[in-house]
C-alpha cells in the first residue's frame, strides 16, 4: 500500500498539537520550538504533495485515499486533492511557521501582572494567565483540520472539520486576544469574548443550515441510487451519466444551505460583521491564521462542492451573488477608508478581496476561476505581510489606532519599508502577486458581465486611498514621543517578514508555477457546470472586400476578423 501521503500531511499538525500541549508548563520554550517543528514537518509533506502532483493527469483528483467509515450512512474517509487544493495546502503549510515565530512571546505572562496568589506573573514561572503550550497546540490543531478540509472529498468528511476547527479557532480569539490599547483585563476580556462568540454563533448557524442540506442531499442520493452516498466523485459521475436528476427547486435549497455556510466563512457581505470583531480582538498572528487561513475554506468550498454538486442551482443564483461580491468589494474600501483602527482597517480591506475572490469564482470563466484561486494564494501571503507587520508596530506603540503613530519611517526605515510593500501588495500594485490575480477576476468577469467588472474596479481605486492614507498617517510627518525609541525589525521578525515579500515579488513577476498548477482544476470545474468562455469580439468599421465605401460597423468573432 502507498504512503498515505494526504493522511500525513493532517496527522502530523495533529500529534504536534497533542504532543504541544503535554510540555510541562515551565517548559514553554521547548513547546514553541516543539510546535515549530512539527509546523515545518507539515510544510515538507505540503512541498511533496506540490512536486508528487501532476497538473496533466487525467482525473480530477490525485493522490487519493479511500476507505469505508461508516457504512450504514455511506460516509467513508475519501481524500484526495486537485490543483486548487494544492496551492492552499502549500499556502497554509507555509504560512503557520511564520504565524508562530510572529506569535513568538504572544502568549507568554505579562510582566508585572497579577497572578491568584498575590504574586506576579513574571515571580511565578508555573503560572500564566496565557498558557504559551494551548496557544501553540491551537495553532497546530486548526493547520490539521484546515488541511482536512482541502483534501476531503466526502461531503460529509469535509463538513465534520468545516465545524471543528471552529474550536480551537473560538479560543485562539477568546483566550489570548489583542492586550494593545492600555485596557485593563477585564475590558479587554469582555471585549475578546464578545468577539470569539460572534464568530462561533455566525459559524455554528452556518454550519447547522449546512448539515440541513447535507442531510438532504443524501436523502436525495438514496432515493435515487438506491444507496445513499456522500461522495463528491459519485455523485457528480451519477449527474454526468444521468442516474442522478435532482429536481429544480431540491437543487436550489441545497445549495443555499451549501453556499450559506461558505458565505459566512468567507465572509460575504452581509454575513461578515463578525470578521472585524475576530481580527480586532484578536493577536495579529491569530488575525493572519483568520482571514489567510480559515476563512478561505469559504471560498475553497464555493468552488469544490457548490458548484460540482449543483451546477444549475449555481447558474440560477448566480446574479444574486455578482451583485452581493459587488457590494462586498465597494461597501469593505470604503468603510475601510473611514477606519481609526489599523487592524480594522485591514479586517475591511480583506472582506473587499473576498468580494473580488466570489466575484471570479461566479464569473464562470476561466480566466475569472483562475485568477479568484490565484487571489486565494496571493491575499493570504500579501495579507499575512501586512498584518504580521501591522502587529509589530502595534506592540511596540501599544496602540492600534492610526492617530498614535507618525514619523515611524525616520526612526524604524526597515519596518516602514516592509509596510508600504504590504500595503501596495494590497492594493494590487502591478509587479506584485495580487496585481496577476485581481487582473484576472476583472478580465474574466468583464468578458461575460461588463457593467459588473467596470464597477468593480471602483474597489482598486478606493484600496489605493485606505492603503496610502494609512501608511502617510503612521509612517510619515513629525516623529511622535512615543515614536521617537521605537526600533526597527529585530531579527526573528525579519525571518518572518522576508520571505512573505520575496513571494510577492516572485509571483507578481512569475505566477506560472501557480498558473499552471491551478488553471486544469479549473477548467475542469467549468465542465461540471457546463459554461464555456464568451467567445471575444472586435469591432469591425469596415471589411476588406466588402464593397468600395466599405460596410456598416458590425461585431464579429476575432477569428472571423482574422
Amino acid at each position: 500500500m502507498s504512503f498515505p501521503l494526504l493522511t500525513a500531511t493532517a496527522v502530523v499538525p495533529a500529534i504536534g498539537a497533542i504532543a504541544t500541549a503535554a510540555v510541562p508548563a515551565a517548559k514553554r520554550t521547548v513547546a514553541k520550538w516543539l510546535a515549530l517543528l512539527f509546523s515545518l514537518a507539515t510544510l515538507a509533506l505540503a512541498l511533496v504533495i506540490a512536486v508528487r502532483f501532476d497538473p496533466g493527469a487525467k482525473g480530477p483528483f490525485q493522490l487519493t485515499e479511500s476507505h469505508a467509515w461508516i457504512r450504514d450512512f455511506g460516509v467513508r474517509y475519501d481524500l484526495g486533492v486537485d490543483g486548487i487544493a494544492v496551492a492552499l495546502i502549500a499556502l497554509t503549510a507555509l504560512l503557520i511557521p511564520f504565524v508562530m515565530l510572529a506569535g513568538w512571546h504572544d502568549a507568554d505572562p505579562l510582566e508585572g501582572e497579577a497572578a491568584p496568589d498575590g504574586g506576579s506573573a513574571a515571580g511565578n514561572r508555573r503560572y500564566s494567565w496565557r498558557p504559551t503550550q494551548g496557544f501553540f497546540a491551537l495553532i497546530l490543531a486548526v493547520e490539521a483540520m484546515v488541511v482536512l478540509s482541502f483534501e476531503a472529498t466526502d461531503v460529509f468528511l469535509f463538513y465534520l472539520f468545516f465545524e471543528a476547527m471552529l474550536i480551537p479557532m473560538y479560543f485562539l480569539i477568546g483566550g489570548f486576544g489583542d492586550r494593545a490599547g492600555g485596557r485593563g483585563e477585564q475590558q479587554a476580556a469582555a471585549q475578546r469574548s464578545y468577539a470569539a462568540v460572534k464568530f462561533l454563533l455566525y459559524n455554528l448557524v452556518g454550519g447547522l443550515i449546512m448539515l440541513a442540506a447535507v442531510i438532504g442531499l443524501y436523502a436525495v442520493t438514496a432515493h435515487q441510487l438506491g444507496t445513499g452516498t456522500f461522495s463528491l466523485t459519485q455523485i457528480v459521475q451519477a449527474r454526468a451519466s444521468g442516474a442522478l436528476n435532482i429536481d429544480t427547486g431540491t437543487e436550489r435549497l441545497l445549495f443555499l444551505g451549501f453556499f450559506f455556510a461558505f458565505a459566512v466563512k468567507a465572509p460575504l457581505w452581509p454575513l461578515h460583521t463578525w470578521l472585524p470583531n475576530a481580527m480586532g480582538e484578536a493577536t495579529s498572528p491569530v488575525a493572519v491564521l483568520i482571514t489567510a487561513v480559515v476563512d478561505k475554506v469559504g471560498t475553497f468550498a464555493m468552488l469544490r462542492f457548490c458548484l460540482q454538486l449543483f451546477p444549475e442551482a449555481s447558474s440560477w443564483a448566480t446574479p444574486v451573488i455578482l451583485v452581493l461580491a459587488l457590494i462586498s468589494i465597494v461597501y469593505g474600501a470604503l468603510v475601510a477608508v473611514g477606519q481609526r483602527d489599523i487592524k480594522r482597517l485591514i479586517a475591511y480591506a480583506s472582506i473587499s478581496h473576498f468580494g473580488f475572490i466570489i466575484l471570479g469564482i461566479f464569473a464562470m470563466t476561466s480566466q475569472g476561476q483562475g485568477g479568484a484561486t490565484l487571489y486565494m494564494v496571493n491575499h493570504g501571503i500579501s495579507t499575512a505581510a501586512l498584518m504580521l507587520v501591522a502587529g509589530f508596530l502595534i506592540s511596540r506603540r501599544g496602540s492600534r489606532l492610526i492617530a498614535d503613530f507618525g514619523g515611524v519611517q525616520k526612526v524604524a526605515p526597515v519596518l516602514a519599508g516592509t509596510f508600504l510593500v504590504g500595503g501596495l501588495a494590497t492594493l494590487s500594485l502591478p509587479g506584485l502577486a495580487p496585481f496577476v490575480s485581481e487582473f484576472l477576476v476583472l478580465v474574466g468577469t468583464f468578458s461575460r458581465y461588463p457593467v459588473i467588472g467596470i464597477i468593480a474596479t471602483v474597489g482598486i481605486v478606493l484600496a489605493a486611498l485606505y492603503v496610502l492614507v494609512l501608511y502617510q498617517r503612521t509612517m510619515t510627518g513629525p516623529v511622535g514621543a512615543e515614536v521617537d525609541k521605537m526600533p526597527d525589525l529585530r531579527a526573528r521578525e525579519l525571518v518572518v517578514v522576508a520571505p512573505l515579500i520575496a513571494l510577492l515579488l516572485f509571483l507578481g513577476v512569475y505566477p506560472k508555477p501557480l498558473t499552471d498548477i491551478v488553471n486544469p482544476a479549473v477548467q475542469h470545474t467549468l465542465s461540471v457546470v457546463d459554461k464555456k468562455d464568451p467567445k471575444p469580439t472586435v469591432q469591425v468599421d469596415a471589411v476588406p472586400g466588402a464593397g468600395r465605401h466599405g460596410q456598416p460597423a458590425q461585431t464579429q468573432d476575432v477569428e472571423a476578423a482574422k
